[in-house]
């Protein structure tokens, strides 16, 4: 099938064309409207591209095995973070709430017990992303996660063109000649966690493991990344995963 083949070349010009296929092959309203919505041209500049930071916390990191429990969502620019405009919610998860889970994300038996299950609220997360570019920090758990999740509702799945944070910064810190020499001299490799990142650009700390917060933390890294070592001009397709 055309999508599939699409979806596994899809990190440049193939997104737009992917999602417009995908808009003609679901049969889910929901779905449907969101790859109608489409995405940015590849050429499109950063700084007029629609933007959104997601932020999912999980039971754990295996999209098979594990499932979400809470849900963040800041619809933002380059220039400003409208926190106005942001949404949270904690959701029912498919799986049982473990003790590690619980001491991490602080999100309690009680408080999932009375939660709505994802496709409750699907309607208002997928309005919100449809026509943005979603900005994560660590693509493989956001996307792979909502795909798993969605089609288990569904019956089919969703994936979309995302800005990847943690890549960013990979590319600076891991993969550079740089990078690559200080592994050959046994030197440990930077950190490229949220935390971690946000120190270098001079962010302020924040607590971690609460969806909201850590969309906040991801929009205003990945402000900081494009004003250092990038331009609102650069093209969507520089970026995007």
């Amino acid at each position: 099938m055309l999508s599939h083949r699409l979806a596994s070349r899809s990190s440049g010009a193939q997104w737009p064309a992917y999602l417009q296929q995908r808009a003609a092959e679901v049969k889910s309203p929901l779905l449907k409207a969101f790859f109608a919505a489409g995405c940015p041209d590849p050429e499109a500049p950063i700084g007029e591209v629609p933007l959104v930071a997601l932020d999912l916390e999980t039971t754990g990191l295996d999209a098979q095995r594990h499932a979400i429990v809470s849900i963040g969502l800041v619809p933002f620019s380059l220039e400003r973070i409208p926190l106005a405009q942001r949404r949270y919610w904690v959701v029912h998860p498919s799986r049982t709430l473990s003790d590690t889970s619980i001491t991490l994300h602080r999100i309690t038996h009680s408080e999932v017990a009375r939660a709505p299950d994802l496709i409750e609220i699907l309607p208002e997360v997928l309005d919100i992303l449809a026509g943005r570019l979603a900005v994560v920090h660590f693509r493989h758990i956001e996307r792979p996660f909502l795909d798993d999740a969605i089609k288990a509702r569904l019956g089919e799945g969703m994936r979309f063109p995302l800005i990847d944070t943690m890549s960013l910064e990979a590319r600076l810190h891991r993969l550079s000649y740089w990078a690559r020499l200080q592994r050959w001299m046994r030197r440990p490799p930077v950190s490229i966690r949220l935390g971690d990142s946000r120190q270098r650009y001079g962010l302020p700390v924040y607590q971690g493991h609460h969806a909201l917060i850590d969309a906040l933390a991801t929009a205003e890294l990945f402000q900081a990344q494009v004003a250092r070592h990038y331009d609102p001009s650069t093209p969507v397709g520089q970026l995007w995963s």
